[in-house]
């Protein structure tokens, strides 16, 4: 069955299933805990729609891979088209829903092909890899800049931010990364990851929320 947006209401999303855009290090604390530089601009990523899968469905490790990490992170479901130089209001009014994503990695790998000077892409954009959650409706979010988030893994809190947190604030993002790829509706951004990242182990049981907003859980499988 195809991956489809969804809200938290239950309803579709009039939209495709489009590519994620992610931002690295946009929290410091995340990039000092691996001990990367902050960077000066939004590092920016992409994850093709096949890496798209419901956040509700279990995780499959396929441990063959190497360990898998979770990363938390805000997602940001885009309604209309953003290209080019456009405004912070232009960029409001293209999110049509706020979600939870796990951007999963495949650090081992990760490192290896950072260590040689090559893309990432096997480690982050593999099937699978980025698990996404219903979305709430953009008009219940009113301050993009105060969105809490949280994960606990076997009920302990594993990962715990705030948009505020940001280094490079949402409306902001959407603005840099319509200048240099084209955002169309059905896409998401994710927005990086607080400090606590980790591995995933069979049997975990994962529930990630925003608070008084959205609340999901999943499991992992091997």
């Amino acid at each position: 069955m195809s991956y489809q947006h969804r809200f938290t209401d239950g309803t579709a999303a009039d939209l495709p299933s489009g590519k994620v855009v992610c931002v690295g290090r946009n929290y410091a604390e995340h990039a000092r805990e691996l001990n990367n530089p902050i960077p000066a601009e939004p590092l920016l990523f992409i994850k093709p729609t096949t890496a798209v899968v419901p956040l509700a469905d279990p995780i499959v490790l396929q441990s063959r891979r190497g360990p898998i990490h979770f990363e938390t992170e805000i997602a940001l479901l885009i309604g209309s088209t953003l290209s080019g130089v456009v405004s912070e209001a232009q960029a409001r009014a293209a999110i049509a829903g706020v979600g939870l994503a796990l951007d999963l990695t495949l650090r081992e790998l990760q490192d290896q092909l950072k260590s040689n000077g090559h893309p990432w892409e096997r480690a982050k954009a593999f099937d699978g890899a980025c698990p996404l959650s219903l979305f709430v409706p953009a008009a219940s979010v009113p301050e993009l800049d105060n969105i809490g988030l949280q994960l606990q893994i076997n009920g302990e809190v594993r990962q715990q931010g705030n948009s505020a947190q940001m280094i490079t604030p949402i409306l902001t993002l959407l603005c840099q990364i319509a200048t240099v790829f084209t955002l169309l509706p059905g896409d998401v951004v994710i927005t990086g990851t607080p400090a606590g990242v980790g591995v995933l182990r069979a049997e975990d049981s994962l529930r990630l929320q925003i608070p008084q907003m959205l609340d999901q859980s999943t499991d992992v499988t091997d």
